[in-house]
């Protein structure tokens, strides 16, 4: 069985890592009114460094992008060329990913978008994170999510240390 397709990882692999917009846009933002951004940057360096591997939903492009284009019209191109390059993996939607999307969204009484990312990290075994502490909050029993602000990489070494991937410039 393809493990990505049952949402098992095998015992060897990475932790995963579901960043959502309010992360991924703190890599790129001007960083003197953004809280946090050490953080954000420090998962940057993770996920380059393959410490840790990032997943995300299709949506991710459409809400970062929507605010680069609206608060940084001059940046935009080419601050969403670099998130690009950066080569972060979608997940294709499954049934499974739909299904528990659509009950975070119910249960909890949040937005279909930040469950979709919550709900990648539940099904792939992961841990999604977020600068939006009010969702946490909300969320915090159904589990696999963290605020940004507590995250931590992990303390593992990797033979891939400083190997950035191929056409990278974040």
């Amino acid at each position: 069985m393809d493990p990505r397709r049952s949402g098992a990882r095998p015992l060897n692999a990475m932790p995963v890592v579901v960043p959502d917009a309010s992360v991924l846009l703190k890599w790129v933002l001007p960083s003197d009114d953004e809280p946090d951004v050490d953080k954000a940057l420090l998962m940057r360096a993770a996920i380059r460094d393959e410490a840790v591997h990032a997943l995300l939903p299709a949506v991710w492009l459409y809400e970062v992008g929507n605010t680069i284009a609206r608060r940084f019209p001059m940046h935009a191109s080419a601050w969403l060329s670099a998130l690009i390059k950066f080569g972060l993996e979608e997940a294709s939607p499954s049934q499974l990913w739909l299904a528990k999307t659509l009950e975070l969204t119910r249960r909890y009484e949040v937005s279909f978008y930040d469950a979709a990312y919550h709900a990648l990290a539940l099904v792939h075994q992961g841990l999604f994170v977020t600068a939006d502490s009010r969702y946490v909050n909300r969320v915090t029993e159904a589990g696999s999510v963290i605020a940004l602000r507590e995250w931590q990489p992990p303390h593992i070494t990797s033979p891939h240390r400083h190997r950035r991937k191929r056409g990278s410039t974040l």
